[in-house]
């Protein structure tokens, strides 16, 4: 049995022994390009990115930057990127930064950057490159909030509710211990201790829940300032590349639209 088995791994060729097509159909089938990120980016080899994305029939040019603005913009919109995304001229360019990093990318591809809006930027110019990916609708209005439109919390309705629930449990304990008193029973006391820890704990639960929204709100608050969203200035580790009017010149080399390295990671 054991035999057979080594038999058929010896009749499978290895990827290397693959043509073209052939990978290109075990990529399509491995990966989901609908929903394709940096994860998967990292994951691919470059026998596979090779295979997938096909310089000869890459978009490149002022469709390929109206294909990444629209799909990076939708990106922000959807919460799963944290960016403020520019279109700027002289040469025609897409700028995302935000307080944790940058990505500027060129007509031809050429990708320059740091940070995590590097690495989610990747992927968006990987897709767009492709005609067989379908970007989004350009998204129309502001794509973040002003800091002070953020909300304290979303759950509000639900932590009134706690506290109903957790008001009617501490009267009832309360109740119950007066009660205990008063017939001198110790089973009541009891059961008034429980009724009153359990509406003190839903009391505290609710409290820490409001504090952490507090926080959170505050937190998103700083990093919409960070990114100019207050006063209009840009964060200060910006290069003149990322700025309307700076020198902004491609890199010599291929840029960061290009395949993994041969240890499955994006090169940067």
């Amino acid at each position: 049995m054991s035999d057979s088995r080594s038999d058929a791994a010896d009749r499978e060729p290895p990827d290397s022994e693959l043509t073209t097509e052939e990978l290109r159909a075990q990529v399509e089938e491995k990966y989901d390009f609908d929903d394709f990120g940096p994860r998967e980016m990292a994951e691919m080899t470059v026998e596979e990115w090779e295979a997938a994305f096909d310089p000869d029939t890459w978009i490149t040019g002022e469709e390929l930057l109206d294909r990444v603005e629209a799909d990076l913009k939708r990106r922000v919109i959807d919460r799963d990127v944290f960016a403020r995304v520019e279109r700027l001229s002289e040469p025609d360019r897409v700028v995302a930064y935000s307080d944790e990093g940058y990505a500027v990318v060129y007509p031809d591809g050429t990708l320059e950057g740091e940070g995590t809006v590097l690495r989610d930027v990747k992927p968006t110019v990987a897709l767009c490159s492709m005609d067989e990916y379908d970007p989004p609708e350009m998204p129309s209005g502001d794509l973040l909030p002003e800091p002070m439109d953020v909300p304290e919390g979303s759950g509000e309705f639900g932590n009134l509710m706690i506290q109903v629930v957790a008001g009617a449990q501490v009267l009832a304990g309360l109740a119950l211990l007066v009660g205990s008193f008063l017939v001198g029973s110790v089973v009541t006391g009891v059961a008034g201790l429980g009724f009153l820890a359990i509406g003190v704990f839903l009391l505290f639960t609710v409290a820490n829940t409001r504090l952490s929204d507090r926080f959170r709100a505050e937190e998103y608050r700083n990093r919409l300032r960070a990114v100019g969203l207050e006063d209009g200035e840009r964060p200060d580790f910006l290069p003149e590349s990322a700025r309307e009017g700076g020198d902004a010149t491609p890199p010599d080399d291929d840029g960061d639209a290009t395949p993994p390295d041969d240890d499955g990671d994006a090169t940067a």
